[in-house]
């Protein structure tokens, strides 16, 4: 199953919560994004069909193996896209937007030579 820009968005903020706080629920990923309770319970439904989400009996969320991979290579994406636009200049808010936009959409390949650029000359890129 291949995940849409707003699956890759929810898996990233479980990961991003979950690093936070340790334990993550649905209500906790709808007041991040500012997105309804049915909206939120509609996506983790189709991640958790998707296998990329469990629950266990208190609620709490959990991202399998493969839901963990995809929700780290989004992260990762924004967090280096953020930094390198900022290093060439771009506000944080800015950068913060465009990263969030390029990072579902760059190819793998567009992104690691990116990245493989960014370490000549910036450490923390």
């Amino acid at each position: 199953m291949r995940l849409q820009e707003s699956g890759e968005m929810y898996l990233e903020t479980i990961y991003i919560l979950s690093k936070k706080h340790g334990a993550v629920r649905s209500i906790d990923v709808g007041e991040y994004m500012g997105f309804s309770k049915p909206s939120v319970s509609r996506a983790i439904g189709i991640l958790k069909n998707g296998g990329y989400v469990t629950s266990n009996s208190d609620g709490f969320l959990l991202l399998t193996d493969v839901g963990l991979e995809v929700a780290h290579k989004i992260y990762e994406r924004h967090t280096m896209l953020t930094n390198f636009l900022m290093y060439l200049g771009v506000s944080e808010k800015t950068a913060e937007t465009d990263a969030c936009k390029i990072e579902h959409y760059i190819s793998d390949e567009t992104f690691e030579a990116m990245k493989q650029h960014a370490k000549k000359y910036k450490k923390e890129i």
